[in-house]
């Protein structure tokens, strides 16, 4: 299945919840360079950082897990923590949409905002 591109149209469809759960994984997943081996059966990790190779060998579900979010979340450099409000001009959720789900969903968007800034 093809990964949609890094573009504001998607940025805003995985805040307003219409890309699935599973799709922004794989999006994550790719841009810290997790590649699964159909011949192998297994997750190549050549080009996943040491840090993330050493806590996650296999991609772990950002949606579900905090701790993964939380890694994530401090990956971001401090000149990019902002991304969300100054690229996409997003105030976040509102007050009853702040639910754990959500937070990670605008933490991936914040994070692929970073990884196409630091890498064009």
């Amino acid at each position: 299945m093809d990964l949609p591109p890094l573009t504001e149209v998607t940025y805003w469809a995985i805040l307003k919840d219409e890309i699935d759960d599973d799709t922004v994984n794989r999006l994550l997943w790719h841009y810290l360079g997790y590649r699964y081996d159909e011949a192998a059966q297994k997750w190549d990790l050549s080009l996943v950082d040491s840090e993330w190779r050493s806590d996650y060998p296999e991609p772990p579900n950002f949606i579900e897990s905090r701790p993964a979010t939380v890694k994530l979340t401090r990956s971001i450099p401090k000149e990019n923590k902002q991304l969300l409000k100054e690229k996409l001009g997003f105030q976040g959720y509102k007050v009853d949409e702040l639910v754990p789900r959500k937070t990670r969903r605008a933490t991936a968007v914040n994070w692929l905002l970073s990884y196409q800034q630091l890498n064009g």
